[in-house]
């Protein structure tokens, strides 16, 4: 969080570039696939130690540069520290818990200085439906990972970065 605070000036007015962006889109879906291809991907969550817990915050961090999925950098850091792919999966997505609960109160106190009024109830209503729609992705997504492994997302990274770099080069994106 503090870092996302310090870093977010530098991040959006150097690295919002569909160059930054399709790079990094690569880099991080290959290292994804070394993590996964090379782990030992052994332990659980419970297993973790001060210093896992330590880098897998950096990695977090490393997310706010754009390209970078969060989960997906966080879950490669998992991996590369010996958890298993869900304990990666389940270690992520609990790390992202206090980071969005920040980013929301730091949106509603953002929204409640503004000049428009705020209609609670539909904020309430639609806090409620993310968390209900963020609670039944991520049980299946554990699922389907513990099926299908982590190729296919890596498929994905590689496959959009690419597409990306294309329509950069090609003048269709700037």
């Amino acid at each position: 969080g503090v870092c996302g605070l310090l870093a977010k000036p530098f991040v959006e007015t150097y690295l919002r570039s569909p160059l930054v962006i399709a790079t990094t889109t690569i880099i991080f879906g290959i290292l994804l696939w070394l993590a996964w291809r090379f782990s030992s991907k052994r332990l659980d969550e419970y297993q973790l130690t001060v210093w896992d817990v330590l880098l897998i915050g950096i990695a977090q961090a490393v997310a706010l540069i754009p390209g970078t999925s969060r989960s997906g950098i966080t879950i490669t850091m998992g991996l590369t520290r010996g958890l298993a792919a869900q304990a990666a999966a389940r270690f992520s997505f609990l790390l992202s818990v206090p980071i969005m609960l920040a980013s929301a109160l730091m949106l509603v106190v953002d929204m409640s200085q503004t000049q428009d009024a705020l209609v609670w109830k539909d904020m309430i209503a639609g806090a409620v439906v993310a968390a209900i729609s963020a609670y039944l992705c991520i049980h299946y997504f554990l699922k389907l990972i513990n099926r299908i492994g982590m190729l296919p997302f890596v498929i994905y990274r590689l496959c959009l970065g690419t597409v990306l770099f294309l329509l950069v080069f090609t003048g269709h994106l700037k």
